[in-house]
């Protein structure tokens, strides 16, 4: 028999095993079982392989306020204040990808800062994030939250790369 077969089918039978009986618990008083039973999950490394996949994800959120979306209707502010808040996440998400380019200056006159400015720019190209959640975040703002899968992230830096390359030639 396969290791791994083996190994999964002795895990399963030991979980299930754990699960026959909860303390106080039976078929006449299903009652006495505890309400707050928490599950973990267990991860047992067999070689090079764990049993449970864990995928990395970049995660970025965005916001955005109802109320100043430039429309009559509070329908469709709500519905302007959703698509605020999902571009918002994508901003957030191209920098964690691509960085900022941030531009600042600052004039000094005697010894006393007369102007301080700085510009922030981000460019890229994101594609294949998923949408979290969209949920209303107090009585005025939405939330958006997206995910991109970090294999994802290596492509879209690679083709970043190769397009600096090509502009430099």
């Amino acid at each position: 028999m396969h290791p791994l077969l083996s190994c999964t089918m002795a895990l399963a039978a030991a979980l299930l095993s754990a699960c026959q009986a909860l303390p106080g618990a039976s078929a006449a008083n299903p009652e006495a079982a505890p309400v707050n039973t928490v599950a973990a999950a267990v991860e047992i490394p067999i070689g090079n392989l764990p049993l449970i996949e864990k995928r990395d994800t970049l995660t970025a959120t965005g916001y955005a306020v109802i109320s100043v979306q430039n429309h009559r209707t509070p329908a469709q502010q709500r519905l302007l204040a959703i698509r605020a808040a999902k571009l918002d996440a994508y901003r957030a998400l191209t920098e964690q990808v691509y960085g900022l380019r941030m531009d600042a200056t600052a004039t000094v006159a005697d010894m006393v800062v007369q102007n301080d400015t700085f510009r922030s720019r981000v460019e890229g190209v994101i594609y294949g994030a998923t949408l979290v959640s969209i949920t209303p975040s107090g009585d005025d703002t939405y939330e958006a939250t997206l995910s991109l899968d970090k294999a994802t992230v290596h492509d879209l830096r690679m083709l970043y790369l190769g397009q600096l390359v090509a502009k430099s030639r």
